[in-house]
């Protein structure tokens, strides 16, 4: 790995603070990629969590793009509860139009 990547990864490190846990980089055509992990504990409760937050790349000019990762899972999950609360909310209104009637 070429002195500019370091350099900037090392600056990222001091910025991103301690939630965030970088994995080892791998070099490219062109590019640098350093995978992040965002992680979590839970304090009182005890345990710890790890997410893909992204990658960062960083060209050979030393310009950084950050991609994030997409989670799926989360996204069909949202859904679902958007699902859920439209499904309850025209029973509810359904309902009320009954009893009045």
């Amino acid at each position: 790995m070429s002195t500019q990547p370091e350099e900037t990864l090392a600056v990222l490190a001091d910025r991103l603070g301690r939630e965030q846990v970088f994995g080892e980089p791998v070099e490219r055509e062109s590019a640098t990629l350093v995978p992040v992990l965002r992680i979590r504990s839970g304090r009182g409760r005890g345990g710890v969590t790890a997410r893909a937050a992204g990658a960062f790349a960083i060209g050979r000019d030393g310009k950084v793009a950050w991609h994030p990762a997409v989670d799926v899972n989360r996204i069909v999950w949202g859904g679902q509860l958007a699902l859920v609360a439209i499904a309850v909310a025209v029973a509810t209104a359904t309902g009320k139009r009954r009893k009045n009637r």
